[in-house]
């Protein structure tokens, strides 16, 4: 099993405590965090947040939250062997050929060490203020993600399609491994569905409560319907009996995750953050050390 922290850029927006984080998540054994994403936050908007129960963005929007791509790189810089990992991006809204070049320079400054989690967004008016439209944005997700693995695979690359085309140009430098594993987020049936069809994983809410075996039975569907192998695909989920305090048993609980056929188990950093040395290196030695 691995281990991953998610919201390290809104949770430690400030250079000094992400490289605490990263440093002492290092360390412990953990295999990857997590950086969110969003350009611009509305003061007001009528969107539904779909990860909580009272359908609103918690926090405050008036708090720093670092684009995750620069926090990533600040972060890659002190570490040698943690993984980091949009969670997510909002596909959508970039430039794929922009995107493609930021990531795969990402990865291969930090040695290979990145994933490009990615979700098509739930906030209309973050859509409106920067002029991209909400109307088809998962059939945009979709050729995004074909474009640029165009771009990482081969020079001379050419992708035509509705919504982006290029003839025979080169974007460099490469990913280290010759692509960036593309990892879908979501709660709904269609992120399910895609993540069988496109993603290299499947990233379903830790946030609000979800059926996520049924989102996860569903993208093993789709996989073989595409053709794919069902086992290629990490499946990631969250696990509230392993967060510190919860008084739980951490055997029980990863033996539940890997009957489920979970890859990554995925944890708020917040839980972590009043004793951050001690509960980082006591999860490292308790349940990352006996069960990965």
């Amino acid at each position: 099993m691995k281990f991953a922290l998610h919201f390290g850029n809104n949770t430690c927006p400030d250079l000094a405590s992400a490289h605490r984080l990263v440093r002492l998540a290092e360390a412990a054994g953990f295999d990857s965090v997590f950086a969110v994403d969003h350009v611009v936050l509305p003061d007001t908007y009528s969107s539904t947040y779909p990860y909580a129960t009272s359908g609103r963005l918690p926090g405050d929007r008036t708090a720093a939250l670092p684009d995750p791509l620069i926090w990533m790189a600040s972060v890659a810089a002190v570490t040698t062997r943690l993984r980091f990992m949009t969670g997510v991006l909002i596909l959508p809204q970039r430039n794929p050929l922009v995107l493609a070049k930021q990531v795969a320079t990402l990865d291969y400054l930090s040695g290979g060490r990145i994933e490009l989690g990615i979700g098509v967004g739930w906030l209309k008016e973050e859509f409106e203020a920067l002029g991209v439209p909400f109307e088809k944005r998962g059939k945009r997700a979709d050729e995004y993600i074909a474009a640029m693995r165009a771009l990482w695979a081969a020079d001379g690359a050419s992708y035509a399609g509705e919504f982006v085309k290029f003839h025979e140009v080169s974007c460099n430098p490469k990913p280290v491994a010759g692509s960036v594993p593309i990892i879908v987020g979501g709660h709904s049936e269609a992120a399910a569905r895609r993540a069988g069809r496109l993603g290299n994983g499947f990233f379903p809410s830790i946030g609000r409560p979800a059926d996520t075996m049924r989102l996860i039975d569903m993208t093993r569907r789709a996989a073989e319907a595409a053709g794919r192998d069902p086992k290629s695909i990490e499946m990631l989920a969250g696990c509230p009996d392993l967060l510190p305090g919860s008084g739980k048993d951490p055997e029980a609980a990863i033996k539940e995750r890997v009957a489920q056929g979970i890859g990554r188990i995925v944890l708020p950093s917040t839980p972590f953050m009043r004793d951050l040395e001690e509960s980082l290196a006591r999860f490292g030695e308790k349940v990352i050390r006996p069960f990965s």
